[in-house]
């Protein structure tokens, strides 16, 4: 019902553009990026929100010791100019000099050393932890020169360093305090803040002593606005008055519709996040035909994943085959794939036993319609599922407790381009382990702890390989993002779903 209302609210501004002339944008004539987010908390701190607004924010103020190309995947340096492995744990950063903070305090060791120290001290309670467990100290050697320690050997780290991570002014921060630094916060990044209202909007100006050698490029915009914006129907209003330049997360339809009007360009972009079912091979729900690798292998042959991701989830979408995104380091795509072959899984569901099929739940947290239209795939072969939907929470705790033999769900990966964020979450016997592999677990223990990139690579490979034949799940496809903008803005969307706001430039 609230998309067709949106969907509805489209359509008549639409129209009223049509009748008035094409939207104008303003933010080309004053130089002014015009940004509509759905930003809903009171802080811009780099670690005290893991909404990805607040991510996006966070890389425009703050720099990393790394840089990761989302093109390439290739770790560029940033604050740092180099770095070496010491060994397993420990890797080494030689820091970039000349480089200043917005309010003119220099950058060095100290401030690395302050930031990871304070992330490795869980008291700080600084989100998301994921993101920091692995960091066990950081030490000074130099002036421009650091030791990071890990608590165990985690190549992934240069992943964490290269983005999520960045670093704090020491000096700054501690006079201030934490609250008081959310609120005017102060980075080495392309942008800096000059206003913040909470619930309101956010201003930058362009960064002019932003250090001329920094991989993520001299910005272009001299000012940049974030409107804060929950309501879709608002945005859209403010994007046809010229008040807004950018938005995204535009549902499928409405974007087709916006493709129409000449001054939007309208651009879908597949995202890290993908779909998949799982199952209950192990038995740790108890007795369940989830148990069966031919019942498991059926579900994925009647499971017609590009007719679905044509009609329902559209824009850049695409059918996944292995439990990784494509993009992420490691992620084989050498494995078995199950066409849409509705004779093969019924042979294969009477092989098993169950010549006219089975009921059994499907429990999922959100896109109903996409589990509905999983649900009528699976009535082709007789196996009948009745869903059952649930608030994210609730469901994972329902998974930990081992009552679930059959879920749909989705995973974006925290825009983390390693494998080790995705299937090694899920298949080294965790909660929401229920295929329970010792074999697949020894492949990913020893890919996510081998400083190698061929080690982790064969390893990664092995462990997707067997997850695969086994049926342990079966990954869906990515989901899709659209970005709605102005006709005269260069902007260019990545899978990581971290708008580079810094890259974009006026025609």
């Amino acid at each position: 019902m609230k998309q067709r209302k949106i969907i509805a609210a489209l359509a008549a501004f639409i129209t009223a553009g049509f009748l008035q002339g094409d939207p104008a944008f303003a933010g080309k004539e004053n130089d002014t990026l015009n940004i509509g987010l759905r930003l809903d908390h009171n802080s811009l701190g780099a670690f005290d929100s893991a909404k990805r607004e607040n991510v996006i924010i966070s890389r425009v103020i703050w720099d990393g010791l790394m840089y990761r190309n989302p093109q390439t995947g290739e770790y560029l340096p940033n604050l740092a100019l180099a770095y070496r492995w010491e060994s397993e744990t420990s890797l080494i950063f030689d820091l970039r000099e000349g480089v200043q903070y917005h309010n003119g305090e220099v950058f060095d060791a100290d401030d690395v050393v302050f930031t990871l120290n304070w992330l490795a001290d869980e008291k700080n309670k600084a989100v998301p932890q994921r993101n920091f467990n692995w960091l066990q100290s950081a030490e000074k050697r130099g002036p421009y020169s650091v030791k990071v320690n890990l608590k165990s050997a985690f190549p992934a780290a240069l992943e964490y360093l290269s983005g999520p991570i960045s670093i704090l002014p020491n000096e700054t921060f501690q006079k201030v305090g934490r609250e008081s630094f959310g609120q005017n916060p102060i980075g080495t990044g392309p942008y800096k803040v000059t206003r913040f209202k909470a619930g309101d909007s956010i201003t930058f100006v362009k960064n002019e002593a932003y250090h001329k050698d920094s991989p993520k490029g001299q910005p272009s915009i001299q000012n940049m606005t974030i409107k804060i914006i929950q309501d879709k129907k608002r945005q859209f209003a403010e994007l046809f008055s010229g008040k807004l330049d950018w938005i995204w997360q535009v549902p499928a339809d409405s974007a087709k519709q916006l493709e129409a009007v000449k001054k939007f360009t309208v651009v879908p972009e597949t995202t890290m996040r993908i779909g998949y079912l799982a199952f209950d091979a192990s038995g740790a729900t108890g007795e369940t035909p989830m148990a069966d690798v031919r019942v498991r292998k059926a579900i994925a042959h009647a499971v017609n994943r590009e007719a679905l991701v044509k009609s329902l989830v559209k824009g850049g979408a695409k059918v996944v085959h292995s439990a990784c995104f494509p993009s992420q380091f490691g992620c084989s795509q050498d494995v078995m794939k199950y066409a849409y072959d509705l004779k093969k899984a019924k042979a294969l569901l009477a092989e098993a036993g169950y010549p006219n099929g089975f009921k059994i739940t499907l429990d999922a947290y959100r896109d109903k319609p996409y589990a509905d239209a999983i649900i009528k795939n699976l009535a082709g072969i007789g196996v009948m599922a009745d869903l059952s939907m649930h608030k994210y929470a609730e469901l994972t705790k329902k998974i930990g407790e081992n009552t679930i033999p059959f879920r749909f769900m989705t995973w974006g990966s925290y825009s983390i381009n390693d494998v080790s964020a995705i299937t090694s979450r899920f298949f080294k016997h965790g909660p929401e382990d229920y295929a329970r592999d010792e074999e697949v677990k020894q492949w990913l223990d020893i890919a996510d702890s081998a400083t190698d990139p061929k080690t982790r690579e064969e390893n990664y490979a092995k462990a997707l390989a067997k997850i695969a034949s086994e049926a342990y799940w079966l990954p869906l496809w990515s989901y899709s993002t659209n970005y709605v903008f102005s006709s005269s803005l260069n902007f260019t969307p990545t899978s990581d779903e971290i708008p580079r706001f810094f890259q974009a430039s006026w025609k």
